[in-house]
Parts: structure tokens; sequence; C-alpha cells
């Protein structure tokens, strides 16, 4: 198939922050150690925005770029090292690479060059390829083969009848299951979720209840609460936080002891008292994961008090290729819901040429379980 493919294709090439055009440009070219991807479904995230105005400094990427950070799609075209992966395997590419000599140095396409001079220089690397684009290329170690029969076959076949862009979840699955198990949370006890109701927060209700834990999701939202409890109504409690820390902290214990916090919280909620209070909710010898994205030069912790109740807080960063593998047995087995049966709702399907239309659709539809998505 690579020997077909055509010499151009049609991509979003962002020129500056909140400046972007649909442009005719090369075909990335397929070399050792990678793989070419024609691409079916690219999530366009409810925190795209403020991404592509480059409102913070880690958000300002090298241009031109082309925006996106996660895609699911067909493989036309792979290096000569490739061992397992196929031209016409159904795939994902993830946006999370690793310097393949230094794994220290990170990047996120589509979101972050990082902070470091080394990741930067490392992120210009792919800046002419991402995934609001026709095709994208990736190295061999971020493309994951799907479970097409599974996954997206009809449940007369025995499939699940997902379509791709339910799948778009997958990757905000892995993050918080990898901090999920950095703290070790196992299969009945009772974690604190917060805030609960975001696109990473409510993959992380997802993911807990996946694993066999009992969930008390704590949010300021009492729609994406309900959203939350109706879907999932045995396994998942429910607080109304008022912003009052000891008020929050009382009504987030009051389900049984608190075995772990996975706090989520995104930029927006720096300073947000909600932490405080998951974290006040805790048992002797609680755990806490920060995922999130806060931007607190100092955690509101009671330095005495996690000294006594020898606490655990841990901080997680993206997952490991182990870590999206086991989110994808967690799917296909079906232990982990995606699509309808999760509350997911695609608010919309867009074409390159309105790239913009759905960012601006994909901002006021946020909220858990809502997904819009770019079929180019």
């Amino acid at each position: 198939m690579a020997s077909s493919l055509p010499p151009t294709m049609r991509a979003v090439v962002q020129t500056a922050p909140g400046t972007a055009s649909v442009e005719s440009v090369p075909v990335p070219k397929v070399e050792t150690g990678s793989a070419l991807v024609k691409i079916e479904a690219a999530l366009v995230h409810s925190n795209l925005m403020p991404i592509f105005k480059a409102d913070q400094d880690i958000f300002r990427l090298p241009y031109p770029n082309v925006p996106g950070s996660v895609g699911f799609g067909r493989v036309v075209a792979v290096g000569p090292d490739a061992t397992t992966l196929r031209e016409g395997q159904f795939v994902m590419v993830s946006a999370f690479v690793c310097s393949r000599d230094d794994p220290s140095v990170s990047i996120i396409r589509g979101v972050t060059a990082g902070w470091a001079p080394a990741s930067q220089a490392f992120y210009k690397t792919f800046a002419g390829s991402g995934f609001f684009a026709e095709y994208v290329a990736a190295p061999l170690e971020t493309v994951y083969r799907i479970d097409e029969a599974r996954l997206l076959g009809s449940p007369e076949a025995g499939g699940l009848g997902y379509i791709p862009g339910e799948l778009l979840v997958l990757p905000a699955n892995a993050i918080v299951y990898a901090a999920m198990r950095s703290i070790a949370l196992q299969p009945g006890e009772r974690v604190v979720v917060t805030p609960a109701t975001g696109h990473y927060s409510s993959a992380a209700v997802e993911v807990a209840v996946a694993v066999g834990a009992r969930v008390v999701a704590a949010s300021r939202n009492a729609a994406g609460l309900a959203r939350l409890k109706e879907t999932y109504p045995d396994v998942v409690e429910t607080v109304q936080l008022t912003g009052d820390v000891d008020v929050d902290g009382v009504a987030l214990a009051a389900f049984g002891p608190v075995d772990a916090v996975v706090d989520v919280s995104p930029p927006a909620a720096t300073g947000a008292p909600n932490l405080a209070a998951a974290i006040s909710s805790l048992r002797d010898g609680g755990r806490v994961s920060l995922v999130g994205a806060r931007g607190d030069k100092t955690l509101p912790i009671p330095y005495f008090k996690a000294i006594i109740n020898s606490w655990t807080i841990k901080g997680s960063y993206m997952y490991t290729r182990e870590d999206m593998e086991g989110v994808l047995r967690l799917a296909g087995a079906g232990l982990m819901k995606l699509g309808k049966g999760a509350g997911h709702i695609v608010q919309g399907v867009y074409g390159l040429d309105d790239f913009l239309v759905a960012l601006n659709k994909a901002t006021e539809t946020a909220g858990p379980g809502s997904l819009v998505y770019i079929k180019p």
C-alpha cells in the first residue's frame, strides 16, 4: 500500500498561537522505527482551545505545527524494523513520546514540548506531522494494535459494537489507570475522585469502577455528578462540593473509610479547596495520587496529620506502554464501559475544514463523557 500513497495530504497547519489553516502538505515519510497511519478519528479535547491559543507558556509549541493529540486509524506503511504491525491493522496512535536514548525527555504531541531545551528540540522532529491530518507518522512504540473484531465488531458476532470515535477516551483512561496503579488501588477499596466531572476526571471514575473500586465522585457540577450516578448506580456515590473544606471532608468520609484519593484537577482549579477536602477524608495509611494540572506552588496538606496517619502522596505523569495495554485489556474484556454504556455522547464529528467549529463545540459541550472529534 505504501507505493500507492499520494504525495500530498490535507492537514491543519498552525503557524502561531490561535492561528491555523488547512493546507496541502507532503505525506510524512516512513522511516526505520516508524509507521504511517491513515486517520479515521482524531479527538478534539474540551481543553484544546487554551492549548491552541497557547494561553500558558507550557502550551507554546514549535511552529508550524499540526495540532491534535490522539488518533485512531489504519496502518498504511511501516518501517523495515516493524515486527508486529502490518498494513491494514486498526490502531491507536498515542501522543506521548519519550526519547529513545533518554526516556526522561518526553513530549505530548499537540499539547506540550515540555520545559527543558532537550524536549523542545525533540518536539521539532514531530511538528510537521500531527493528528488533524489525513495521515500521521509515529514511532512504532506509540502505536497500539486494537482488537477490531472485539471492540468494533457487532454484538451478534461477539463484539462490543463501538465506533472509532468512542475509543478516543482510552488515552485519558490510561493516564488515570497509571495513577491508580502507582498507589496500588485494590478491588473493594474506596477512592475519592475529584473533581470527577471533566474529561480526565470522569475517566478516573470509569477506570476505578473497572478495577473494582468503590468510588466517591466529588465535584461542584451537580448535573455531571447525576450523570455518573445514573451510569454507575451501585458503585459510585456522589458529593456536590460546597467549597467549605471541613463540611466537604465530612461528606466525603460519610460513606465509610477512604483508602485513596485521585486528584485530577485542571489548571482552572488552582487554589481550589477540593483537594484539601479530599485529603482530609483519608483514613490512617491512606494514599493520594496527584495526576491533574493545578498550578499551586504548595499543597494543602496538613503536615503533622500526614505524618501520624502515614499517608502516601505521589505524583503520576502520563503512562507506560504496559498501562495502555492494561486499559485495552479492560476495554476488551467489557469491564470498562465505553460509548453509550458509559454515558458518553458524541457531540459532533467534523471535517478538517471545520476544525475551528470543532474546537468551539468541544469547549461548549465540555463535561463527563462528551466527545467531539475530527474525521479527515
